[in-house]
């Protein structure tokens, strides 16, 4: 049975100030919850349904953190989404460390995208086309959030999202800079060549001036009807299933 104390526990870390002090955070879903433990993420703890346990005893062969079996009504009221299908964890967030970038692959750079919904659906979309890595500005939402790893879909025990400066860390690159603009290259006709670094700005004011200057080859997508405007997560698919197509 869980402790008062630790229902508290479990609650507060969907509250960001309370993830940043403990360094925790929580995984919601049987299908994410499985994703997390095959992944490099250190996972301390595991509460589930009984027919969760059963259903995959034999992924917890093995498994050094803690087994706490739950009623599905009580496992409903730890989580942000009432709808979860039998599995919660609690796992370790990673320390922010800067991938090691390559001119023979592409990474995504998000300016300010504040939406978690946005963030989690770049995450997948990034995991679906190959892309390895994430840098975002430290304005950007915060990878642990909820509704993130929701959106993710599991896609963030795979795509390591890194938080930094990015006027900063744009100066220091020799890698080819595309950015997202109202009045840049067609996509569709855009030589991506064999890698560099695609930056999706805010959804609402685009690319900042402060990492404008870094870009060296200003891109669009061309509007066919009268919507306002994409996505952020829906612009992300467009241009990395365009350079996918030209490699």
């Amino acid at each position: 049975m869980l402790s008062k104390a630790r229902i508290k526990y479990i609650k507060s870390l969907q509250v960001k100030k309370y993830r940043q002090l403990e360094q925790r955070f929580v995984v919601e879903g049987a299908k994410t919850v499985l994703e997390l433990l095959d992944s490099d993420y250190t996972t301390e703890c595991v509460l589930g349904t009984p027919d969760f346990f059963n259903d995959f005893n034999a992924v917890f062969k093995g498994f050094a953190g803690e087994r706490i079996e739950v009623k599905p009504d009580v496992l409903a009221t730890l989580g942000e989404y009432r709808t979860n299908d039998g599995a919660l964890a609690i796992a370790r967030c990673k320390p922010n460390a800067a991938p090691v970038l390559t001119a023979s692959d592409f990474t995504l750079v998000l300016d300010d995208i504040r939406d978690p919904g946005n963030l989690g659906t770049i995450i997948r979309i990034a995991d679906w086309y190959g892309i390895k890595a994430v840098i975002a500005s430290d304005e950007t939402a915060e990878l642990y959030n909820p509704k993130v790893l929701h959106s993710s879909k599991g896609s963030f025990t795979r795509i390591p999202v890194y938080y930094t400066a990015l006027p900063d860390f744009l100066s220091k690159t020799r890698l080819p800079v595309y950015g997202t603009f109202l009045s840049g290259d067609d996509v569709h006709t855009v030589n991506f060549g064999s890698g560099g670094l695609l930056v999706i700005g805010n959804e609402a004011h685009g690319i900042s001036k402060e990492v404008e200057q870094f870009v060296t080859q200003q891109i669009s997508i061309p509007r066919y009807g009268k919507a306002e405007s994409l996505n952020a997560g829906v612009a992300t698919a467009v241009i990395c299933d365009n350079i996918r197509r030209s490699r």
